[in-house]
């Protein structure tokens, strides 16, 4: 089991020990949709969802959801979050969602980037579900990722 990193000689799930890592500045940007009715499109952009402001209550999620990943996900180290960055704009069949996070700590932001996202396109499907039972999320995933050992990395295409 020796390659994989949270995982002991046992088999068992541990926490990686990042103590004698240096903090370096890092950062991870991801994406993801949420696809909805042409009616509920109308209605996000004239401003008219019954339950208010989508795309506020989305972004205060997903800065909220980036600071409170490592409750959610028990593997996930508790570092300091500098910096969160949630965009979302209103597209032809629902929602584009963006969240950038920056560090300066001894592990990444992946998983803090990934968690806003996904927090932040449930939070859209709350406040829109009411008007389109059949809203959706998709394609929540990595796009770019800096800092640490492993330097830099883009999804291409």
């Amino acid at each position: 089991m020796s390659g994989f990193t949270h995982l002991d000689d046992a088999g068992h799930a541990r926490m990686v020990d990042v103590t004698a890592k240096q903090p370096t500045v890092r950062s991870a940007t991801a994406s993801g949709r949420v696809l909805c009715a042409p009616d509920v499109v109308a209605a996000l952009r004239s401003g008219d969802v019954p339950k208010g402001d989508v795309l506020a209550v989305a972004r205060v999620a997903g800065i909220a959801a980036a600071k409170r990943t490592p409750e959610l996900l028990p593997l996930a180290h508790v570092i300091g979050v500098h910096g969160v960055v949630v965009d979302l704009t209103v597209q032809d069949d629902g929602v584009a969602i963006t969240a950038t996070v920056r560090t300066a700590d001894r592990t990444g932001v992946e998983m803090e980037a990934l968690t806003a996202v996904s927090v932040a396109a449930l939070a859209v499907v709350d406040m829109v579900k009411g008007l389109d039972r059949s809203v959706r999320i998709a394609d929540v995933r990595l796009e770019a990722k800096s800092g640490g050992r492993s330097g830099e990395w883009r999804r291409e295409g």
